[in-house]
């Protein structure tokens, strides 16, 4: 993290000399100050214009280019910055998700993270990106995706192919969690040529499926307020219906799957469903049960 902090403030030129770790958090101010800047193509007027929500989005801080808006939203939350604040970047250098794998975060995607201070043990942090899963699917559905769906436990797929990702990380203190950051990637206009080959088979953008682009700023004010329609349910431990939400636009349920542990562990079975507290339910070739609770989930052709 100090690194990624020390190169924003150099490249903006906010920096003069090295700070070391006694005295990094007195810099949180000017990385403030780097994202109420004038960026050319996110633009704050335009989200918070007529933004219906009480607290999500209420405070923006938007960067040229950062290596991931999660990391940038992690020093923040550290920092006294409240509930609900929104990072966003028109680019990231170095986006990620889940297990570490990188993000490709060019010029044309929407790249934010969410900054939640959720009064909730750590049984509860999986809901909470079933929940931004289904809260980016109506987002999708409302611009006009057709049938947008979501695999476990964090990506959405459109017509098999993935359009967006999600990585939920928690910021503790003694155990304790004090902030949850969520982080969302959605590749919005972007040209599937410009992808690695490896992706371009496996992934798609807005800007393809909906044959023209899509306004990037509106997306992420859309985004916003179904983001906190649904983190209402989960404040108010409403976790039933965000799992029937969820259930009701499923990619992974009622398919056969792979289940890829750490240590080379991995197994084929049957998606059956979803438990109540996030877990995907599979059946094993040998009948027996058994909940996911981490890991990777391949869907088998």
């Amino acid at each position: 993290m100090k690194d990624e902090i020390l190169k924003l403030l150099n490249e903006e030129g906010n920096l003069s000399g090295e700070i070391d770790d006694a005295n990094i958090n007195d810099f949180a101010r000017l990385i403030e100050d780097i994202g109420k800047k004038k960026t050319e193509h996110i633009k704050s007027s335009e989200i918070t214009k007529e933004l219906n929500t009480k607290y999500v989005g209420k405070n923006l801080y938007i960067y040229k280019e950062v290596g991931s808006t999660n990391t940038v939203a992690k020093f923040l939350s550290r920092n006294g910055i409240k509930n609900g604040s929104v990072v966003i970047a028109e680019k990231q250098t170095s986006g990620r998700g889940r297990s570490g794998k990188s993000w490709e975060s060019p010029l044309g995607g929407v790249w934010l993270s969410i900054i939640l201070e959720p009064d909730v043990d750590y049984s509860k942090i999986p809901l909470i990106t079933l929940a931004t899963g289904v809260a980016v699917a109506k987002t999708l559905e409302k611009i006009g995706a057709e049938n947008p769906e979501i695999k476990w436990p964090n990506d959405i797929m459109i017509n098999g192919k993935k359009v967006c990702g999600i990585l939920t990380e928690s910021v503790t203190n003694f155990n304790i969690i004090e902030n949850v950051i969520v982080g969302v990637g959605i590749d919005a206009n972007l040209n599937i040529e410009d992808f690695p080959k490896e992706l371009q088979n496996i992934t798609t953008t807005l800007e393809k499926e909906l044959d023209g682009k899509v306004d990037e700023n509106l997306l992420i004010k859309t985004f916003l307020e179904e983001f906190e329609e649904i983190s209402e349910l989960f404040n108010h431990e409403c976790y039933e219906a965000i799992l029937k939400e969820w259930r009701n636009r499923s990619y992974t349920i009622g398919k056969t799957v792979e289940i890829r542990k750490p240590f080379n562990e991995y197994y084929e079975a049957y998606a059956i469903g979803i438990s109540k507290e996030g877990s995907l339910i599979v059946e094993k070739t040998d009948g027996t049960l058994e909940k996911v609770i981490s890991g990777e989930c391949i869907i088998k052709n």
